[in-house]
């Protein structure tokens, strides 16, 4: 391996993101290569795969996504990592994520009536209700690690869309820790809920969780696959079954969805749903926090908390990259790629490119317009795009107005997740003035 491509490997290696995002490296290749081959060796001991064209400037991400025909979710998924077995390709193939149109489609309007306008609306007054409580709850002790307060939020909007007794919300955070945090040894395992606290059909589930951390060759068990999640799908089932409100599981059951197609709808939900948030609280709330200037323009200027969303959103991106697959041989900004051939897009790099975005490294709460892609873009446009808005919006408002002097805490760094995929953040630590 030449130095230069150990190099460009970097942007695949889950270690470089304990650092942070590489948007030096990232700006280096959209400049001299926006579409490059890169590698991707052995993982600890997840084996090497056969590598992929990363796709680095802004029109060319948009490109890809807004051409399905060209470039499938449906061929190999949408992760870097392709499935260990066929049915594994087979089961993740059933998830809307995974799937091209008509099919793609289909699915998303089942999902889509879940975010209508009006369901919006009913829930936002309850979703801001829950971020003040939040809030409210560690303004007395003057710092807090943010993280640890964040993760509350996404958890209790998707319990509270998905009918999620409230004694079970910790399954839907342990769940995400597992599927998005298998490359960081502190998530890859972790369990924090008491079965003694959960509802019986939370300790039923518990019963299907896997304890078997290999395949019978040796290799990891893929954490996507439904082995893996035998534990989630025995919950989603059962929720559903559950006798009471016509929930949103029971209208996907009732829509005619198949099995799989039901339990990577819950997977969807459950783990996609929340990380968004998740990743994009802390790594939002950061980034404000680093440009002390912005910070007090928007505490000055609260008027500009939707377009200060935005920004933090465009330079924290909850998600990395997301991955298709060539339908056939083509090209991308001239470089040609084979049917077949591995194609991820980088949204943080998307997000920096000085041909969309002025002055791209500098943050700016007030910048409008901002064609960021940290939603997605084409037909697979986050469809949870205005409920994360929501949320984000609402913890920001009351950080602003009930926690004056935030900042910080100079004596503990925050903690990134380790993962090539998700933006993340395992703590946070902040504090702010008590009024005396």
């Amino acid at each position: 391996m030449g130095a230069d491509q150990a190099r460009v490997n970097r942007i695949f290696l889950p270690g470089t993101y304990a650092e942070g995002v590489p948007y030096g490296l990232f700006r280096e290749l959209r400049a001299a290569a926006p579409v490059c081959w890169v590698e991707e060796p052995a993982v600890g001991d997840w084996p090497p795969g056969a590598g992929y064209w990363a796709v680095l400037r802004h029109a060319d991400v948009k490109h890809v996504l807004r051409s399905p025909e060209l470039f499938s979710s449906h061929l190999g998924a949408t992760q870097i990592r392709d499935p260990d077995t066929p049915a594994d390709l087979a089961f993740v193939r059933t998830m809307m994520l995974n799937q091209d149109p008509p099919d793609h489609a289909r699915l998303r309007r089942i999902v889509a009536a879940a975010f209508t306008a009006r369901a919006l609306a009913e829930l936002a007054a309850a979703v801001d209700g829950r971020a003040r409580e939040l809030v409210e709850a560690v303004r007395p002790a003057g710092a807090a690690d943010f993280t640890a307060m964040a993760a509350d939020l996404p958890v209790w909007t998707l319990a509270r869309v998905m009918g999620v007794p409230e004694q079970d919300r910790g399954l839907l955070l342990d769940w995400a820790n597992r599927v998005i945090g298998y490359q960081d040894a502190d998530y890859a395992h972790a369990s924090t809920v008491d079965p003694a606290a959960l509802t019986d059909l939370g300790r039923a589930a518990l019963a299907h969780r896997p304890t078997a951390r290999t395949t019978p060759d040796g290799r990891p068990v893929n954490p996507r696959s439904r082995a893996a999640l035998a534990d989630m799908f025995a919950y989603a089932h059962a929720l559903a079954r559950r006798p009471g409100p016509d929930g949103v599981l029971a209208r996907m059951l009732g829509a005619g969805l198949t099995a799989e197609e039901f339990e990577t709808m819950f997977f969807l939900f459950a783990v996609a749903g929340n990380e968004t948030v998740r990743n994009g609280l802390p790594g939002g709330l950061l980034t404000l926090l680093g440009h002390p200037d912005q910070y007090r323009l928007l505490c000055e200027r609260p008027e500009l908390i939707p377009s200060a969303v935005e920004e933090m959103l465009r330079c924290w991106p909850p998600v990395v990259h997301f991955r298709r697959t060539a339908t056939r041989d083509t090209r991308i900004a001239g470089q040609p790629v084979r049917r077949g051939d591995k194609v991820v897009v980088y949204h943080a790099s998307a997000n920096r490119d000085a041909a969309v975005f002025a002055e791209p490294d500098r943050f700016d709460v007030s910048r409008t317009p901002n064609d960021h892609v940290s939603f997605g873009y084409g037909p697979h446009f986050c469809v949870g795009a205005q409920l994360a808005r929501l949320q984000l919006r609402s913890v920001l408002r009351h950080l602003l107005d009930r926690l004056p002097g935030l900042e910080l805490d100079p004596e503990r760094p925050p903690r990134r997740l380790v993962s090539n995929f998700q933006n993340g953040l395992k703590s946070l630590p902040v504090r702010w003035t008590v009024p005396g």
